[in-house]
């Protein structure tokens, strides 16, 4: 007689983590936006290259020395008043910079920007963490990463069509925007927030909402291995990819043709990326956190470190798009990782801190390094370093036990 097998029907979202969603989609579609124009917008002030780039740096470092602040403030307060809280800082930035006389101003306004950032970040993924049930943490974070890719898709082309309105224009949409989505949410997440506050309310009858510290994460294997894989990915998936890759295209088919070379890279990086990402939430639900990682973080790695070595067009788009679909297949497990050592029902904002700490690090020592090494060397050697980094990230993982049972969810 054939065995039967029991199959799960998957949980369905719950409704707070479906505002994030648009929320997520409305916030990298702004970001999409203003980014391409950013650069060319801070030199129209009478600053040279070096002073764009630390434009589009500021960002990024403020994220970085704010992260612990935001986990704290996320562990004490919840996460629904800091998640509108960075919203609204994000909005304050953007209008300022559309505003803004000098460069300097440019600069304040960006690393404000950053803050924000960091607290709205840390939120969401405390907020999953917290409410996603556990069959499906897969499944709702590939559902976020998507949310934040198809905005990026799409913002560049939006400010296209916008391009005849001048830079200034794209910001002032952009911080509208995030006011409105920052009131959607706001009143979205109001039974949540009376919730967390009767939680922690000394006489309230519920039971206090339990804080996770990063202390206490780090007793976990597979945290451990998420900080050094989530270095990796950011050193390759954002680091790299948006500074070096460029560049080096720009290097190998010259002027014209590196900087078309280097749109459809970025092109076909998303495309590969939404295609795993179509799969990847589910399949690391089924098998557990510890293959989707070890197979995604080795695709992505071997393409960066082979793309150094690729003067043709096709090569150069070929291995871009192993890169989209290693980079897709990786991040809904790493974070889903995260989610699970945090727990339902429980306030993970400090660890998450520390892991988004870790990502934002490789992403900026990563053009950093591999930068130096391109100027003084060569463009192989930046890469091959660039995959080493990435191999440490699956020796990591390859240390860790499996971390969930397999789940066979039903369609």
């Amino acid at each position: 007689m054939a065995l039967k097998t029991t199959r799960t029907t998957r949980p369905p979202i719950p409704q707070e983590i479906g505002v994030l969603l648009v929320a997520a989609f409305i916030i990298a579609l702004g970001f999409g936006l203003i980014a391409p124009i950013l650069p060319q917008y801070a030199v129209s002030f009478d600053v040279g290259n070096a002073a764009a780039t630390i434009i589009v740096s500021i960002f990024a470092f403020t994220r970085l020395i704010f992260a612990p602040i935001a986990g704290v403030l996320v562990g004490k307060l919840g996460e629904p008043r800091i998640y509108v809280t960075g919203v609204l800082l994000v909005a304050v930035s953007t209008l300022l910079c559309a505003v803004v006389q000098d460069y300097t101003q440019l600069l304040i306004a960006r690393g404000l920007g950053g803050f924000g950032s960091t607290m709205f970040t840390i939120s969401a993924m405390a907020l999953i963490a917290r409410l996603a049930p556990e069959k499906s943490r897969g499944r709702i974070s590939g559902l976020y990463a998507g949310s934040f890719l198809l905005g990026n898709v799409f913002g560049p082309v939006l400010g296209t069509l916008l391009a005849p309105l001048g830079m200034r224009v794209p910001f002032l949409i952009y911080g509208t925007a995030l006011v409105i989505a920052a009131g959607v949410v706001y009143m979205a997440l109001g039974r949540r927030r009376e919730l967390d506050a009767d939680a922690a309310n000394p006489r309230s009858r519920k039971t206090d909402i339990e804080v996770v510290t990063t202390r206490e994460a780090l007793g976990s294997p597979a945290y451990r291995a998420a900080l050094f894989s989530g270095f990796s990915y950011g050193w390759l998936a954002f680091g790299v990819r948006n500074s070096m890759i460029p560049l080096f295209a720009l290097a190998v088919f010259g002027q014209g043709m590196g900087a078309t070379a280097a749109g459809i890279s970025m092109t076909v990086f998303a495309i590969g990326n939404g295609c795993a990402l179509m799969y990847s939430g589910r399949l690391t639900d089924s098998i557990g956190r510890k293959i989707p990682i070890v197979l995604g973080m080795s695709i992505l790695l071997l393409s960066i470190g082979a793309m150094g070595y690729s003067t043709s067009l096709v090569g150069f788009i070929v291995f871009s798009v192993l890169a989209g679909l290693g980079g897709g297949l990786l991040g809904p497990a790493q974070q889903a990782s995260v989610a699970d050592v945090i727990g339902s029902g429980r306030n993970g904002g400090k660890a998450l801190a520390g892991f988004q700490m870790c990502t934002d690090l490789g992403s900026i020592i990563g053009p950093l390094l591999a930068g130096a090494m391109a100027d003084m060397i060569s463009f192989q050697l930046a890469f091959n370093i660039s995959a080493v980094v990435g191999l440490v990230g699956v020796i990591a993982w390859l240390l860790v036990p499996k971390t969930i049972k397999p789940v066979k969810l039903a369609e």
